[in-house]
């Protein structure tokens, strides 16, 4: 099955996951100036708005601009400073913030940057919200930017402690004692608590990468680089790594001999326990058209259900309400559980596979070796020189007739899905089949010949 997934309508600032880009290029002092002044008109309450960020250099400078557009709109804010994204939402729901700011590119590099949104209840906003935003954005002139430099930041130290311990509280009388692990905090927001959390769990635990430095936030470290990772794990044997992404959203786990515990084999373990705990509704997991097929075919084989959605994190929680699930993530990592509110917390996900493999007095090499057998995948990404948001009418669909001249592949065990990233310059065409040769083919055939359409397009922009 190949699925298109560009259309018209593609001028919105927010991607798959807030707003993103390079910093200075895309994400500007002016653009989060204004989007931090059209919180503050938005916000619905006379609670202060929380603020947090991950620990690229950029971060500062837009913490500057978007509270000050948050103060000029006449609104209070609290600035929680470096912390996983996860925490945003749950201290938001915790001690009634009115709204909340994370400014972070996830899992991209230093040069990118990123504002995520949350609403009132501590989830990521919806459609109408961002479309509220940006009507303000587009009448706010730069006239409006004060030069006032007098702010005032309330800082609270104890609010990450609140998050901290909330982890804690969620193993309930489980703990990890006995067990030795590896962390890859990629110099980003895990840096933060990550190894307080796990040896106060009381694991044996070694962490790398562990400085807040912007500078190497995701290079050749974390959630997709996980080189580091396994050879952290070999030379000390231990049991089990986890590795974050740059705002710990994300991890990837890897065993004692360095097999890959992706999002979807996260999700198959913990969905099986919990089906065979009969607290599964409708026995239905929640993923993305990422997903592997051989996942969805042995899900199903032991009577379980998998939902596919779009890609992205938002489009997976409005599944998991639709379809009233407890459990859904993406193949990156990312995973929404109903333990804290369905917000995707790399953390708290890496505690409950531990958790499981200290319950289940088992090692998490020989639980992985119960997964489901993946079909073979390639991912490619496809370098764009152009941004989908601004390119003409006729160029998109230029585009769209070139990924749907693949469409006639419709097989059982053969899979195409191609679409543009809501986070990068770039298209991502995934192929998936039971024969890697057909797979390595048609990945070369596919990319070869999309590639030469868009060298196309960039000619004539």
């Amino acid at each position: 099955m190949l699925h298109t997934y560009l259309n018209h309508n593609m001028r919105s600032i927010f991607g798959t996951d807030g707003i993103r880009g390079r910093f200075a290029k895309e994400i500007t002092y002016s653009l989060a100036y204004k989007v931090g002044y059209a919180l503050g008109v938005i916000s619905g309450t006379n609670n202060p708005i929380l603020i947090g960020r991950d620990t690229r250099i950029s971060g500062e400078i837009l913490f500057e601009a978007i509270s000050r557009g948050i103060k000029d709109a006449g609104k209070e804010f609290v600035y929680l400073g470096i912390c996983p994204t996860p925490a945003i939402p749950f201290l938001i729901k915790k001690e009634k913030f009115s709204c909340g700011i994370m400014i972070s590119a996830s899992h991209n590099p230093p040069e990118f940057n990123g504002i995520k949104i949350f609403d009132d209840n501590g989830e990521k906003i919806k459609k109408n919200f961002e479309n509220r935003i940006e009507m303000i954005i587009e009448g706010a002139k730069s006239n409006k930017l004060s030069s006032n430099k007098n702010k005032s930041i309330r800082k609270n130290n104890n609010l990450l402690n609140i998050y901290n311990q909330g982890l804690i509280d969620s193993m309930g009388d489980e703990n990890l004692k006995g067990m030795k692990i590896i962390l890859d905090t990629c110099y980003g927001s895990a840096t933060t608590c990550a190894e307080i959390i796990f040896k106060k769990l009381g694991a044996n635990v070694k962490v790398i990468n562990n400085e807040k430095d912007g500078l190497k936030i995701n290079l050749n470290c974390g959630s997709t680089c996980l080189d580091p990772l396994i050879k952290a794990v070999q030379e000390h044997g231990a049991d089990m790594g986890f590795s974050f992404d740059g705002d710990a959203d994300r991890v990837i786990g890897v065993d004692s001999k360095g097999n890959i515990l992706d999002g979807d084999h996260i999700l198959f373990l913990w969905g099986r326990e919990l089906l065979e705990e009969k607290s599964l509704p409708n026995s239905t997991i929640i993923s993305t058209k990422m997903a592997n097929l051989g996942f969805e075919k042995t899900w199903n084989n032991i009577g379980g259900i998998l939902y596919r959605t779009e890609v992205g994190d938002k489009y997976i929680f409005e599944a998991i309400k639709e379809k009233k699930a407890l459990l859904g993530g993406e193949q990156s990592g990312h995973i929404l559980s109903k333990i804290n509110n369905f917000c995707g917390d790399g953390i708290l996900t890496a505690l409950q596979i531990s958790k499981y493999c200290k319950k289940k007095n088992t090692s998490l090499k020989s639980w992985l070796n119960t997964s489901f057998l993946p079909y073979p995948q390639k991912l490619t990404n496809i370098l764009l020189n152009f941004d989908f948001k601004n390119i003409n009418n006729s160029c998109k669909e230029f585009i769209n007739e070139s990924i749907e001249s693949f469409s006639t592949i419709k097989q059982d065990d053969c899979r195409v899905y191609i679409r543009p990233s809501g986070t990068e310059p770039v298209l991502r065409v995934l192929v998936e089949a039971q024969n890697k040769k057909e797979v390595d083919s048609l990945s070369r055939k596919i990319t070869t010949e999309l590639r030469t359409k868009i060298h196309k397009i960039s000619n004539n922009l």
